[in-house]
């Protein structure tokens, strides 16, 4: 009796003729530009060129969202990557952001069909901050790209 396999769709990291449009937030901007600078970097590395790529700021993470929607209805863009950083403060204030921010991304994501990627680091500290973009354990802004480039790929199969 023979086992029948899956088919099975995957995305790889492979930039080929891929354009991808980065929304960075600037508050927080000494942790942002360094989630950035990363995503870049792995796309450059990926053999991706400067043409292909797109940069945007936004004042803070929760305005992400708004940019990320309107560039990924522009139809130019295989994957949308959100990068922004925020951290706990005294009041609650912090909780409306990442719920609202996390959504809005999610929400750009399903109801353009085209991959938002959530590259939002949400921190109790500065110093945790600071680790997630580089220091100690990785740079999720490379990670975001990776995540989005895997993520176009994959799409291009469905």
């Amino acid at each position: 009796m023979s086992e029948t396999q899956p088919n099975n769709l995957e995305g790889e990291l492979l930039v080929g003729d891929a354009k991808i449009a980065i929304v960075t937030a600037r508050f927080n901007e000494f942790i942002t530009k360094a989630l950035l600078d990363s995503a870049v970097n792995h796309w450059t590395r990926l053999g991706g060129s400067a043409d292909r790529l797109t940069t945007a700021w936004v004042p803070g993470s929760f305005e992400l969202p708004v940019a990320a929607k309107k560039l990924a209805e522009s139809g130019e863009y295989q994957a949308v990557i959100c990068l922004g950083c925020v951290i706990r403060g005294e009041t609650d204030h912090y909780d409306h952001v990442v719920e609202q921010t996390a959504k809005g991304i999610r929400e750009v994501g399903t109801q353009t069909g085209v991959p938002c990627i959530f590259g939002v680091i949400t921190c109790e500290t500065l110093e945790q901050a600071i680790h997630r973009a580089g220091a100690k354990l990785g740079n999720q802004g490379g990670k975001a790209m990776m995540a989005a480039i895997e993520m176009a790929n994959l799409l291009k199969k469905i």
